[in-house]
This record gives C-alpha cells, sequence and structure tokens, in this order.
C-alpha cells in the first residue's frame, strides 16, 4: 500500500530525559514484537514507512505530538531496543542523526554478511534514497538524519529528516522498498513538513521531460541552469487542540475506559486488575498495533495514551506508562508460547472502541478533559522535562 502525506514538523531543541527515552525503549520493543507476532517483519516496515502512523507512534510513546524530535527519538529507541534481538525478530535498524547517519553502510555491510542478503544493493538503496531527497527533490531541506531498517528478508524502509535553517522546520521522507519501482520517479511512500509553497521536485512522475532536459543541459554551461524557490511559513503549535484531535475516536476510548470496566466484557476478562487510566493508554497502544492506516490521520489523538515530555496534552504518566508496558509485555511472551489471551484481548480494545464510534456522540468539553488529565497527573506520577506535577489546590470533574 502507498500513502503520503504531510504535518507540520516544527524543529525542537534538547534532550529526552533518561526516564522517558528508557521507557519508551522498553514499549517501543513491546510494540513491535506485538506487529511481528500477529502481521509480520513486511507489514511493521511498511507501517514504518506511513508517515501517519509514524507519528502515531512517536504520540502514544509519550513524545511531542507534532515535533520534529519525534523522528531522532523513536528511531534510537527502536534501534536501541530492537537490534539486541534482531537474530531472532528478523529486523534490523540501521543509521541514525548525524555521525551515525555516515555508519549506515557499514552496518548494511555487517548485517548482509550475517544474514547473507545482498550488501552492495543494500547500500545502494540507502545512498540513492538520500542522494533524491537532498539533490533531486529540492525544496530546501538539508538532510541531517538518515535511518535504514531492513528485515532478513531483504525489504527496506527507509526515514529521513532535512532541516530547513531559516525556517526552523524540518521535513521527514518516508521510502519503502514494496513500493519503489525507480529512484527517481515517485519514490517516496510519503513525505512530512510544513508546507511550503512551491518546490521543485525532479522525481514526479510528470518530470520525464525535465529530467531528460535536465541530462542535455550538463553538456552546457552551468550558467543557463537557474533555480528558484519560493517558500511559505506556515504557523506551528505546541499545544493540542481540539480541532487536531478526532473527537469522536477520542471519545469512544475515553467512555471504554472510564464507564465500561473490562468485568463488563467476557472477551476482556483477562485484563482484570487494569485500572481506568491504564486501560485508556492500552486502548490507544493497541490502535497502534492493530489498526488500519485510516485510523492515524489525527496522530495528535495518541499523545492522549501517554503525554508528552514538554506537558502537552499533560504530563508523561509514568506509573501508567509502566503498567502499559508490563500488561503489553506480558502478552506478548505469552503469546510466545501460545497462551494468547491478554494478547486478544488487547486486541479487542481497538475493536470494542472503533465498534463504538458508529453511534458514540463525543463530548465536546475538550478543554476540560486535558485540565482534569492536568490535575490527576500527580497521581500517576506525572512528570515533564521541567519536573514532577503537583497535586492542584483543587480537582476538576468532568460529568
Amino acid at each position: 500500500m502507498k500513502r503520503s502525506g504531510s504535518a507540520d514538523l516544527p524543529l525542537h531543541y534538547g534532550l529526552v530525559p533518561k526516564w522517558l527515552a528508557d521507557r519508551m525503549a522498553k514499549l517501543g520493543l513491546a510494540i513491535t514484537e506485538a506487529i511481528l507476532t500477529e502481521y509480520g517483519k513486511e507489514e511493521m516496515l511498511r507501517r514504518l514507512a506511513d508517515p501517519f502512523w509514524f507519528q502515531s507512534l512517536g504520540a502514544v510513546l509519550g513524545m511531542d505530538w507534532h515535533s520534529s524530535g519525534i523522528t531522532t527519538s523513536v528511531m534510537w529507541a527502536l534501534k536501541r531496543s530492537v537490534n539486541p534481538h534482531s537474530k531472532s525478530l528478523g529486523l534490523y535498524f540501521c543509521g541514525g542523526k548525524g555521525k551515525f547517519s555516515k555508519e549506515t553502510p557499514n552496518e548494511l555491510l555487517r548485517i548482509a554478511n550475517l544474514t547473507g542478503l545482498n550488501g552492495n544493493e543494500l547500500v545502494r538503496c540507502s545512498k540513492l534514497s538520500a542522494k533524491v531527497d537532498n539533490t533531486a527533490v529540492q525544496d530546501g531541506f538539508q538532510l541531517y538524519m538518515h535511518n535504514f531498517v531492513v528485515s532478513d528478508t531483504g525489504q527496506w524502509t527507509v526515514i529521513q529528516q532535512g532541516m530547513h535553517e531559516t525556517q526552523s522546520t524540518a521535513r521527514r521522507y518516508h521510502w519503502h522498498s514494496a513500493d519503489v519501482k525507480s529512484f527517481v520517479e515517485e519514490p517516496h511512500t510519503g513525505v512530512c513538513g510544513e508546507n511550503m509553497g512551491k518546490i521543485l521536485n525532479l522525481t514526479a512522475a510528470d518530470a520525464n521531460t525535465a529530467r531528460a532536459g535536465i541530462l542535455q543541459l550538463t553538456h552546457e554551461n552551468p550558467n543557463h541552469i537557474i533555480a528558484e524557490c519560493a517558500h511559505l511559513v506556515m504557523p506551528a503549535h505546541h499545544d493540542v487542540r481540539q480541532e487536531n484531535v478526532n473527537l469522536k475516536r477520542l471519545g469512544t476510548v475515553l467512555w471504554l475506559a472510564q464507564e465500561q470496566q473490562p468485568q463488563n466484557f467476557e472477551e476482556l476478562l483477562s485484563l482484570q486488575g487494569v485500572g481506568p487510566r491504564t486501560l485508556q493508554s492500552l486502548t490507544l497502544v493497541s490502535e497502534v498495533i492493530h489498526g488500519s492506516p485510516s485510523r492515524f490521520e489525527d496522530p495528535a489523538r495518541f499523545s492522549f495514551a501517554h503525554g508528552g515530555k514538554d506537558g502537552h496534552p499533560f504530563p508523561v504518566p509514568t506509573k501508567v506508562y509502566d503498567e502499559c508496558i508490563q500488561a503489553l509485555q506480558t502478552a506478548v511472551q505469552r503469546a510466545k508460547i501460545g497462551e494468547t489471551d491478554k494478547a486478544q484481548a488487547i486486541k479487542k480494545l481497538h475493536e470494542i472502541a472503533a465498534n463504538a464510534e458508529k453511534n458514540f456522540t463525543p463530548n465536546e468539553r475538550f478543554n476540560d478533559l486535558i485540565e482534569k488529565e492536568r490535575a490527576d497527573s500527580w497521581k500517576y506520577g506525572g512528570k515533564t522535562v521541567f519536573g514532577d506535577a503537583k497535586p492542584p489546590d483543587t480537582q476538576l470533574k468532568l460529568f
């Protein structure tokens, strides 16, 4: 499946705190193993190549829902947690940011020696994808990050990102080997970035004539070649707003978590003991694992699983995060030995919430919901890069 889209990615600086980075690695591995167990390696690669799903994954892991930092932190977390298990999982993460991106060819050659894949061809694909996005697509963004994910069957996904220094914005590019028929004609599965107006895209299908003309121009005086790019700066906001979220979909998650306890559903009996707030997070994690592509059009919704490190939409509830990791890790490990009850129960969370949308009318008191999450944050070990959440003077209630 080929899918393209765009999303605002303002540049964010600073490090991910250790308390969040460690949790991202653990939950990222559990989500990856759940997808591999249920759907296989090629499906995991396809999802990584989907810019909307990738942004949703970053949000559910507790990163700021709209920032460029999602790319770096998610890929680092997955490389750190998945690669020690690559031999058994059949998935390898290479590259990274800055100097780590330059190590990609050597990493791919080492993987080729272990798996019997064609290392030279993988290196060629890595270099060509970077060359296209840095040169053939002249949009004002210079690459500073290159990630290459390959399976032991030779399928791969590339996720790379460029920076526009004067505009303080980033653009992320996705490639998927199953969709690449040509490196110079419509090769991308998706491009994420702030809309800067018209760009020069020599990979477009209707640029055949232009590409042929450029080959001819290489034999002429280079002064004849003039490039002009126009850029439009779009506004960006850090907070999660009502217009960023599908309220009907979010509402059914809250309904399932707060009003319909697991014991009311025969299929969810194995999740007894999981509290309502953890159930909310598990339902959104379930959707990241089992949801169809159309479910990820509003990545901001997934920040309601574990908040964001900068406090938007609310501080990261570390106690809930840990319970979610434990529940998913247990489900994955039991599924490996044939005991699938917990894995099926987690899958059922998404199915019940999705089915409930048909006749669901959401409570549109969106700001009240965020304020309640912030007010309750201290109960769940809420943390941000600025410190721990404190009890408020008064508690807000939703009716």
